[in-house]
Formats: C-alpha cells, structure tokens, sequence
C-alpha cells in the first residue's frame, strides 16, 4: 500500500478597496468584522500550520482567524512574499474603479488585463507555483513521516468524496494536516484556476467552471485537500480535491446576528 502525506488547505481573501500590493493598509472596520466572522465559523479546526502574506492587512486577518480558533491561537504565523497581491503597476493604490475604467478602455475583462508596468497572470501563476514547491516540502517534513498523515491512495474507479454539509470541517474530518493560508483576491483567483485547470483538482458534484474564475468575496473560503508523494525530483502532489470554492456562509451568520 503506498503511503502519503494528506494536508487540508483554506485559502482566505480580506477586506480592501484599493488594488495591488504597493499600498500596505490595515484592515477597515468591516474587514476586522469579516475575519472575526470567519475565526468564528473555523473555530473548531486545528490548523497545524499558518501561511499567510507580508502585507500588514493579511497579518490582522490571520490574527483574528487564530485569536477566535479554540486550537490554533499559538500557531506560528509564516510570513511569505510569494502570496502577496498581484502587482498592479500604475493602478496601485487606485480604487477598483479605475482599474475596471482602465480595462475597458483596452477592451479587456479586468481580472485579465495587466496594467502598464503590473504583473502578469503568468506570472501571478509562477510565484504560486513557487509557493506550493515550499508548501509541499514543508508538509512532508514536518508531517510527513507521522502515521496518522498516511492514507491509501483511491483507485481510479473509486474516488473519495468529501462531504459537504454546509459545516465548517466539511470534507476534513479524517485528515490530520490543516493549513491555514491568507492571501488576497486576484491572487485566490489564479491560484484556484492553476489547481482545478492545470493540475486537474477533482471537483464537488455540481460546481460549475464559472465559479473556478469568479471573484473571491472578503474572506471567502476555498478548501483543497492535497495528498503528497516522496519522489527523487522532489515532493509531488498525487491527488488534489476541491471541497469548495468561495464558500461564505459565516458572512451570512454574521449579518443574521447584526
């Protein structure tokens, strides 16, 4: 029986108005209310590891995540330039606004067009990739060696399910490895397209491929499950799920309290 290394990621976008990665703001009132909503919801999980980007929102977000979490409060944080916001050239710092009257004028979709000087969605996609590479290495490391993170590999006619039941440990309730990573909206979006595009993440029954390039909402939740194998060029993913996308819910348990 092969043996491998399971990890649950949860992917978080927070509150701001401005785009890019030049202007290093904290958090709006109403981002401190979305990340307490969301610590809240994730109270129960133990993540095992913290990931989360260099810009101070991102740092507030995660301390209010692990600051509500019953677990995970002591959890080091690793701060990582490589989940950063996607560079914006001469849109950074300008409300959304501009960008999008920017995008039209070159007859383009704003979440595709690259500003004069910004970064393009390749090249987004290469700092994830990169971010994955340490994530993989780091994982295998640390967990890689315990029993408990080794599982059977499904065969291909037998394809595991996560269930979802609108909980917070959907899809999670046997796996041990739970990372936390807090990054930003344009940088969610490429990430989620390189798992499910090019990588061939299995899918939830029902989700449609619109949803895959749809826009994170403040503090959006998407879930993977990531099965890792030790091979000579290096740690490799051998199976990735999807569990969900975007997923909102502690939002609308935070206006029904309001």
């Amino acid at each position: 029986m092969e043996k491998h290394s399971t990890t649950e990621i949860n992917c978080f976008k927070f509150f701001l108005t401005r785009v890019g990665q030049g202007i290093d703001t904290p958090l709006s009132d109403t981002g401190h209310q979305q990340a307490a909503a969301a610590g809240q919801y994730l109270r129960d999980l133990h993540f095992t590891n913290v990931f989360v980007s260099n810009l101070q929102r991102a740092g507030q977000t995660a301390e209010i995540i692990l600051g509500n979490n019953l677990h995970s409060s002591a959890a080091e944080m690793i701060l990582d330039p490589l989940l950063r916001e996607r560079g914006f050239g001469v849109a950074e710092g300008r409300p959304k606004e501009h960008l999008k009257n920017m995008a039209n004028a070159a007859g383009q979709a704003c979440r595709d067009y690259t500003p004069p000087g910004g970064e393009t969605l390749e090249q987004v996609k290469t700092r994830f990739k990169k971010f994955l590479k340490s994530l993989y290495q780091r994982m295998l490391e640390e967990h890689g060696s315990a029993d408990q993170c080794s599982v059977s590999t499904p065969g291909p006619s037998e394809p595991e399910q996560p269930v979802i039941a609108g909980l917070a440990n959907d899809g999670v309730q046997n796996v041990p490895v739970h990372a936390l990573i807090v990054s930003h909206g344009a940088f969610i979006r490429v990430s989620v397209r390189h798992l499910v595009e090019d990588l061939q993440c299995c899918l939830p029954a029902g989700l449609k491929m619109s949803q895959v390039s749809s826009s994170c909402p403040n503090t959006g939740i998407s879930r993977f499950i990531i099965s890792l194998r030790r091979e000579d060029s290096g740690p490799r993913a051998c199976r990735i799920q999807c569990v969900f996308i975007n997923r909102k819910d502690h939002l609308d348990d935070a206006r029904n309290s309001a």
